[in-house]
């Protein structure tokens, strides 16, 4: 096994070889101080991006506009979001991250479990439970998806503009949980913490 600069045995986090911070240089030395200056630290998704550092920095773009820019959906329902796309795909590591910042926002650990088990017995309202139905549908099974499910949303006081917001997001962590997936990126307890929501 690999030894890391300390001589401690390096754990795999992935499947491909990454660039660490210490190494980057141009562009990735960039991206990288940007997220750790933000989020506080540098999480192993966006490492194991780092062969293509451009890719990284537009991707970083994406997810701050989705997830911290302006829109109706509140930072407790973008992060809903996540947690169900990434339950449906079975992506352990956009599971726990996301469960985290959730865990942040709902400050009701039961609340988060249960959303974990089966969203409907999770007290949801009935904006959430029309935004977890949107989410589910559209992983599942993209083609089956109607006006009926923007028709949902709008009956729940969206508008077209958080409607587009909503679903990129789904869109964006079917994205982000198939990178984590299909890499092998992992997520250790100490890779899950330490963050700034």
């Amino acid at each position: 096994m690999p030894e890391d600069r300390a001589g401690f045995p390096e754990v795999p986090m992935s499947w491909i070889r990454r660039v660490l911070e210490d190494e980057a240089e141009g562009t990735l030395a960039r991206v990288y101080e940007e997220i750790g200056s933000s989020r506080g630290k540098v999480s192993n998704i966006m490492r194991v991006q780092s062969l293509a550092p451009e890719a990284m920095a537009a991707h970083l773009e994406l997810y701050r506009a989705l997830l911290f820019g302006r829109s109706g959906l509140t930072r407790a329902e973008r992060e809903l979001l996540a947690v169900v796309v990434s339950v449906e795909n079975g992506c352990e590591y956009c599971t726990l991250h996301h469960e985290a910042a959730l865990r942040a926002w709902w400050k009701d650990d039961d609340r988060v479990d249960a959303l974990l088990d089966d969203p409907a017995g999770a007290g949801l309202s009935t904006r959430e439970a029309a935004l977890v139905d949107y989410a589910r549908r559209l992983t599942r099974n993209p083609s089956a998806m109607s006006e009926a499910g923007v028709e949902a949303l709008r009956a729940q006081g969206l508008d077209d503009a958080d409607i587009l917001v909503a679903n990129m997001i789904v869109s964006y962590f079917n994205f982000v949980n198939r990178i984590a997936e299909g890499l092998g990126v992992e997520a250790p307890p100490e890779e899950v913490e330490g963050y700034r929501y």
